[in-house]
């Protein structure tokens, strides 16, 4: 594992709750540990093959001295989720944003907000069997594209199916797609859940016909087995309609 750290980065910026810290400036401060394979720039002595830090420095001082926040999580989160987008190398990171000067009535030395990211690729199984079912599985792909920290890389063709399990009546169009992601599993659920309400799913008849249908099958190695999440998908090797599709953009997984 190769990791650049970066510790101590202070800025002075209006971020906090409080009306007076929107206008008077106070310092935050920054530790980061940058993940990235920079075997290349060590072998060959070349800048671009590796992260630069004082460009990654750059970057937090732009979005910090850019923005006013509320909240120091929602500085760390805008950190995070601008390093990934502007340096495809970060495979990790771990960003601490510092307030050493928040307004607390009592002795600290400082507090502070982790954010803790990490690229993944995921595999998503998509499916409609109510209204336009190809508008929707477009409209769900589109969505996916437009959610911060989400990237779709491939989809399959769309494919028409038979119902599952036995309530829907109608004929299903599926669909397999490949994102890369830095949410994690239970925050890009949440944006699935948001997709699909967005798209008029509405959950009131188990395998009952639906607008739009998203199951994580495959989050990276991750094992998840909790009251909201089961990955691997507990019945894909049961579902033909997941498996086809899938197969046809990862031919590599074994199942």
């Amino acid at each position: 594992m190769n990791i650049i750290r970066i510790r101590g980065v202070e800025f002075s910026a209006c971020h906090g709750l409080n009306n007076f810290e929107k206008v008077e400036k106070q310092p935050f401060i920054f530790d980061a540990d940058v993940t990235a394979d920079f075997y290349g720039a060590a072998k060959n002595d070349e800048l671009l093959q590796t992260v630069n830090y004082s460009s990654f420095c750059k970057m937090l001082e732009r979005v910090t001295l850019g923005n006013t926040f509320n909240l120091i999580e929602k500085l760390a989160y805008e950190c995070a989720f601008t390093a990934f987008e502007e340096f495809p190398q970060i495979s990790a990171l771990s960003l601490t944003v510092w307030k050493p000067q928040a307004p607390m009535k009592r002795k600290f030395e400082s507090v502070g907000a982790t954010v803790e990211m990490r690229r993944e690729k995921v595999y998503l199984s998509l499916g409609s069997s109510m209204g336009d079912k190809k508008k929707y599985l477009d409209t769900a792909l589109e969505k996916l594209s437009a959610t911060r920290g989400v990237k779709v890389e491939k989809v399959s063709e769309y494919v028409s199916t038979e119902p599952y399990g036995g309530a829907a009546e109608n004929m299903f169009l599926n669909c397999a797609a490949c994102v890369s992601t830095v949410l994690t599993p239970h925050a890009l659920l949440d944006e699935i859940h948001r997709i699909e309400a967005e798209c008029g799913r509405v959950r009131d008849k188990r395998w009952g016909d639906r607008t739009l249908d998203i199951d994580i099958i495959f989050f990276g190695n991750e094992n998840i087995n909790d009251e909201r999440l089961t990955v691997p998908h507990r019945d894909f090797m049961n579902r033909d309609f997941v498996k086809i599709p899938l197969k046809s953009i990862a031919p590599h997984l074994n199942f």
